[in-house]
């Protein structure tokens, strides 16, 4: 198992009922360590490495890229999550 590792792990996080605290982020990870992560808190994309702030700074020059990530709060993460609390409520 010799090379690289490479992988995006996107979250949705949130502790409140109604959705109104959810955190969507976005990490891009190479050799298990964060390259660069999109936090919807912050709303563009922060690099960790030098690699990272080079793509942190082109990505966060693309207004589409952008405005897509900023969505998936809504689109991604609280879609999602009102689909798993009605799934788990209908069983209660």
């Amino acid at each position: 198992a010799h090379g690289y590792y490479n992988s995006v792990w996107s979250k949705c996080i949130h502790s409140s009922r109604d959705f109104s605290d959810m955190v969507y982020i976005d990490n891009y990870i190479f050799n298990k360590d964060v390259v660069v992560q999109f936090n919807s808190t912050v709303g563009e994309y922060v690099g960790y490495t030098e690699l990272g702030v080079s793509s942190a700074r082109n990505w966060n020059n693309d207004p589409n890229l952008l405005q897509s990530e900023r969505a998936q709060v809504e689109t991604y993460c609280k879609h999602n999550a009102e689909m798993y609390q009605a799934a788990i409520a209908d069983k209660t």
